[in-house]
């Protein structure tokens, strides 16, 4: 297990690298540079170039590259032209709001993907199971940006259920009690939007485990030794079905990362999903490249999380 889990570490450290390498190189392609926004562009031509001499942007790509990831290490994203402040702080600010965000979306997703599954792969073929069919066949029909924009139009305007934008109340006391239920209600709305189109694959890759798993021998041998049909299905089918899902919680994090970027922006949720928009809009070269970094530093260690379960539930996939 150890040997497996490093070497699986020693893959990552590489793609980290070549991904770093992309990033910087296409947000070099991106028009203007990290000066762009933070001097006034009406001075006077020299002056800039000076400026860019002092900060090493008209050094070739590979220096430029090599100083930016010195930088990262010691903890240094750069200076956002936009917010007038340093993107680590920026970005600490946005990150909370995402996680949260992620976190309560996972939550609801399994909630109602496990239930909704193990009722489909059971009854297959039955009323309840065609009307779970049908909900899944129209989640992944359905594109997650329409259909938030059909939730914030329904619970949010027409019921007022829910608020339609930010993440807290304005005014209220950080860390009392009305400021945290301001906070959930702020992000029930769209962690739910989020989790009605992301439980739909987990749904149909339970039911299709489940069908599966009725048909194998050990299932037929258990029967035919006398078991009860619901310790065959409990001890047996279930147990055996629900193991992949386990290994599906680091895809479902990668998943998250592609949903949060259109939720943010429909709801006006201040999270990371509607900074990366937000960067990419007004060209602020260090929060674009950040925040990118970061989103796909953690689809790898999604991967990573998802390959190490597996390997505890399925010895077999293990290298050896």
């Amino acid at each position: 297990m150890w040997k497996f889990t490093v070497r699986r570490i020693g893959i990552m450290i590489p793609q980290i690298a070549l991904l770093s390498i992309l990033i910087f190189i296409m947000a070099k392609m991106m028009p203007g540079d990290a000066l762009s926004g933070l001097v006034d562009p009406n001075i006077d031509l020299a002056t800039m170039e000076a400026m860019r001499q002092r900060l090493g942007l008209d050094n070739p790509w590979y220096i430029q590259y090599m100083d930016w990831v010195k930088a990262l290490f010691q903890g240094d994203l750069g200076q956002s032209f936009r917010f007038k402040m340093p993107v680590t702080e920026l970005i600490s600010q946005r990150l909370v709001n995402t996680f949260w965000l992620s976190l309560v979306t996972l939550i609801l997703t399994y909630l109602i993907a496990i239930p909704l599954g193990i009722t489909s792969g059971r009854y297959n073929d039955s009323w309840a199971d065609r009307l779970i069919t049908g909900y899944t066949y129209v989640g992944f029909a359905a594109p997650l940006f329409i259909f938030a924009l059909v939730m914030v139009w329904i619970f949010g305007f027409q019921l007022g259920w829910f608020p339609t934008g930010g993440s807290v109340t304005p005014g209220l006391s950080p860390g009392s009690f009305e400021y945290v239920l301001s906070k959930i209600n702020h992000l029930l709305l769209p962690s739910l939007s989020m989790a009605l189109i992301a439980t739909v694959s987990t749904v149909q890759y339970l039911r299709s485990e489940i069908i599966d798993t009725k048909q194998k021998e050990f299932v037929v041998t258990a029967r035919a030794k006398g078991a009860s049909e619901s310790r065959v299905y409990n001890r047996h089918i279930l147990r055996n079905s629900l193991l992949p899902i386990a290994a599906f919680f680091g895809y479902e994090i990668t998943g998250l990362i592609g949903g949060t970027i259109f939720i943010e922006s429909i709801f006006g949720y201040p999270g990371m999903g509607q900074l990366f928009l937000e960067s990419i809009s007004l060209r602020d070269f260090s929060v674009v490249t950040s925040v990118v970094l970061i989103f796909g530093i953690a689809a790898i260690l999604g991967a990573l999380l998802s390959d190490i379960i597996l390997s505890i539930v399925d010895p077999r996939i293990r290298i050896k």
